[in-house]
């Protein structure tokens, strides 16, 4: 058999420990390894998306996005995250993954090191790697956020800096302090900071704080995806601190995907300026679901914070009960699979019901006697 020659890029990234358990387990199994919300698109949205069908927008659009959404996303920001921009610094794509990777891509030269946190969301290191970059880990602290002065001590000489809250997989919300002085000691060093926000709307006790608030070289990442549960409908966006990053990132988009979707732009025009009303049902939902499930493990023994965000449980289990919980239709997420530090965690995803969840517990609980 021909042996065939792959880029070193590529043979150096590991596929997705996530992807990997999309469809795992057997009838009985108990899915909490994806981060896919339950909830279905609201029918304001898919109205739209008919509308737009019906109305023959199904074409190429701007490669930037219609003008339409990108005048929405700028209103969001305004409205929700005191922030003012001009759709000219707004690049729609194909979902926030596609934005991180015209990031990477665009900003990161060979050998760039690009901060990630550790443990942290495993798309980062591989999109840095794909790009070139070498990503470094910046640890977290005991209480699952990010270790400020050991990041800052990261700095010198970095490329970028990535900054997830709420993150996935811990579901910490970083404090506004935090924030400010992990941003502006970042720009002070002339490293461009990267904040992803696609969890925002799902914060529970604290309030998200958009990093662009302190800083004049950020970009922000965000997406339709899980505020709206809008995941196959592939829409995302990236905000630039001025309007010549867009070219830079323009260039990379238009050969690698020419535009996100066009029905799926015109859905989130109405996702963006229609009826907010589901999304603070479904962060209701996501916050009863929390609680059950942490009232559920503490119970059983475990110890770790309670999640402030997203709908994620980071939890110390021990890597023989994570293999056996899978083993047993118990699906988690090992980890590993988010970096280098937490080998003896799990992530536990509770965009489920609450029956499953109540399952889960039940199903952990007959597998530690």
């Amino acid at each position: 058999m021909k042996e065939h020659r792959y880029a070193d890029r590529v043979l150096g990234v590991e596929m997705s420990g996530i992807r990997r358990l999309f469809d795992a387990g057997g009838q009985d199994a108990i899915n909490l390894g994806i981060g896919q919300p339950d909830f279905d698109t609201p029918d304001h949205i898919k109205m739209a998306a008919i509308a737009a069908i019906r109305e023959g927008r199904t074409g190429y659009t701007p490669n930037a996005g219609i003008p339409e959404l990108r005048e929405a996303i700028c209103g969001k920001f305004a409205r929700e995250n005191n922030l003012t921009y001009l759709p000219e610094q707004i690049l729609v794509t194909a979902g926030g993954s596609e934005a991180l990777h015209l990031v990477m891509e665009a900003l990161v030269n060979p050998g760039d090191r690009v901060l990630v946190p550790d443990p942290g969301f495993l798309s980062y290191a591989a999109l840095a790697v794909i790009a070139g970059g070498r990503p470094v880990g910046v640890p977290l602290d005991s209480n699952l956020h990010v270790d400020v002065e050991q990041a800052k001590e990261l700095m010198d000489g970095a490329r970028l800096l990535v900054l997830n809250s709420p993150g996935n997989p811990t579901g910490a919300v970083e404090s506004e302090e935090s924030i400010r002085a992990l941003v502006e000691y970042a720009n002070d060093r002339g490293v461009t900071v990267v904040s992803d926000e696609v969890y925002e709307h799902f914060v529970y006790e604290k309030k998200h704080v958009s990093a662009a608030r302190f800083g004049d070289d950020v970009i922000t990442v965000n997406a339709a995806s899980k505020t709206y549960a809008m995941t196959g409908w592939r829409v995302g966006y990236l905000a630039a601190p001025s309007e010549d990053y867009i070219p830079q990132l323009l260039k990379v988009h238009q050969y690698a995907q020419a535009c996100a979707t066009s029905i799926s732009q015109y859905a989130a025009v109405a996702a963006y300026t229609g009826d907010q009303t589901p999304v603070a049902r479904m962060r209701e939902e996501y916050r009863a679901r929390r609680d059950l499930l942490y009232e559920g493990l503490t119970g059983l023994g475990f110890d770790f914070p309670r999640p402030e965000g997203a709908f994620y449980m980071f939890v110390p289990m021990g890597q023989n009960l994570i293999q056996k919980a899978i083993a047993n239709g118990v699906i988690i997420v090992p980890g590993d699979a988010f970096g280098s530090r937490a080998p003896d965690y799990a992530r536990i995803s509770y965009a489920t019901s609450r029956q499953n969840l109540t399952r889960a517990i039940a199903r952990l609980g007959e597998l530690m006697r």
